[in-house]
């Protein structure tokens, strides 16, 4: 056998022990992945992170854009969620937009749904994809409405579905009925491939804030009754509708998880605290102080019950404990309305955590 030979065997040898390494690493990984609890680890700070510049994103709401009004400290851009069993992938543009490539995402829920939105259209179109509103029309019911968004280089549709409450509100004679039986934009939600729901931070609004007159329950109508348990119910109408209207091998279903405020600095064990308007860095370790919210017990209650063998399968991005952590990541002052906002999240920022775990979700 000549020298010659010999060098290329020995080569081919040394390519399939490398790629049988590689193969094998991989699959460890993944198993590693599939198998770890992605929501419970601490904040670490990266000085790689945003994962986007906000002054390049056009989509961004003022409501959220904290640096183009003014915030003057940019540390909270730099953290990095880190699971404690396992390393969270990168957001891999490219990536998500190959498996995304002709599908229809759709977010449906509150300005919280908004925020996570407006976060997946800014990393996507930080690669290259460059979006283009292309509708915003009102929904079938009243105070809904959907804009769309097109990645037409990928046919890719991003929807943002304005709904406060995820069943209906109805003028009637007597006013504004909340309908906890009733589900009327069904029909659209069907048309995503990917669905993202959310619905919490309108359920203990009262007064000119509150838009609806009545609740409807169960065939009664009433002025008002224990807002938890209306939760609860509107809840189980909309697992319901989702176990009876989508095909599991079609369409992938989320919920968001409840989205914390950060109005009580007691909830985080500093006294006195009535807003977010000084916090600059997360809360360090992984347990938050004031636990685990009542409504997240209760959504966890609808999600996990035991329902027949047919039940739509639906992933919980839970988001809660990790963004409880983050009581440096809201608008504070710095947003176009003027106000203080310790509710929603400045962009870029925690929601891009929130679509590194769907896209996490997405791969496994």
């Amino acid at each position: 056998m000549t020298i010659m030979k010999l060098k290329n065997i020995l080569f081919v040898v040394f390519l399939c022990m490398v790629s049988g390494c590689l193969s094998a690493s991989i699959n460890k990984s993944f198993v590693e992945l599939k198998n770890c609890n992605i929501y419970e680890g601490k904040w670490v700070y990266d000085e790689s992170f945003p994962l986007f510049d906000s002054s390049k994103c056009s989509a961004i709401r003022g409501q959220f854009n904290c640096l183009k009004y003014g915030r003057p400290d940019h540390q909270y851009l730099k953290y990095r969620w880190q699971p404690n069993a396992c390393n969270l992938p990168k957001f891999d543009t490219r990536d998500f937009l190959a498996r995304m490539k002709g599908k229809h995402i759709m977010f449906v829920g509150d300005s919280v749904s908004e925020n996570h939105g407006q976060s997946l259209i800014c990393l996507l179109n930080q690669a290259g994809a460059p979006a283009k509103v292309v509708e915003a029309v009102s929904g079938l019911t009243p105070n809904n409405s959907v804009t769309n968004v097109k990645l037409e280089a990928h046919g890719i549709t991003i929807s943002i579905l304005l709904s406060h409450y995820l069943v209906d509100i109805e003028n009637e004679k007597i006013g504004r009925v909340l309908k906890l039986d009733s589900i009327k934009d069904g029909n659209t939600w069907k048309q995503a491939d990917v669905l993202i729901f959310n619905t919490w931070l309108w359920w203990y609004r009262k007064g000119p804030k509150q838009p609806w007159d009545y609740i409807e329950s169960e065939g009664k109508i009433v002025k008002d009754m224990d807002r938890m348990e209306a939760f609860r119910r509107a809840l189980t109408t909309w697992k319901n509708w989702a176990d009876s209207n989508l095909n599991p091998s079609k369409t992938k279903v989320f919920f968001q998880g409840i989205s914390p405020m950060h109005y009580h600095g007691e909830d985080w064990n500093v006294q006195g605290v009535k807003d977010c308007s000084r916090e600059t860095t997360p809360l360090e370790g992984s347990t938050y102080p004031a636990g685990e919210p009542l409504a997240l017990k209760v959504l966890k209650s609808v999600l996990y019950r035991k329902t027949s063998s047919s039940s739509m399968p639906v992933s919980l991005l839970d988001i809660t404990t990790l963004s409880q952590l983050r009581k440096d990541g809201h608008p504070s002052k710095y947003n176009n309305l003027g106000g203080m906002d310790c509710t929603h999240w400045c962009l870029a920022g925690v929601p891009d955590t929130w679509n590194q775990l769907l896209y996490t979700e997405l791969l496994r």
